[in-house]
């Protein structure tokens, strides 16, 4: 039985893709998710994930540096005293 041959990568174009992404913030918001999902119980692909957004998206890298360490100060405060 012969198997198919399958399009080399360089042939499938993603530019469609991408533009809705750009396009629809919704949309964007579902596939980040679904990737997200994907990943969850892998650690392994946690890890590359995030050693390719520490690698590749400097900004976003940041903002969530940003936020962890707001949320890590959010929850050393005590009850009566925070954000006063």
């Amino acid at each position: 039985m012969k198997t198919r041959e399958l399009k080399p990568q360089d042939s499938i174009d993603f530019e469609p893709f991408y533009q809705a992404l750009e396009d629809d913030p919704k949309l964007l918001e579902e596939a980040l998710e679904i990737l997200l999902g994907m990943v969850n119980f892998e650690p392994k692909s946690i890890k590359k994930l995030a050693l390719l957004i520490k690698e590749d998206s400097r900004n976003l890298y940041n903002e969530i540096a940003e936020m962890s360490a707001s949320s890590q100060d959010k929850g050393n405060t005590t009850s009566c005293c925070s954000g006063h």
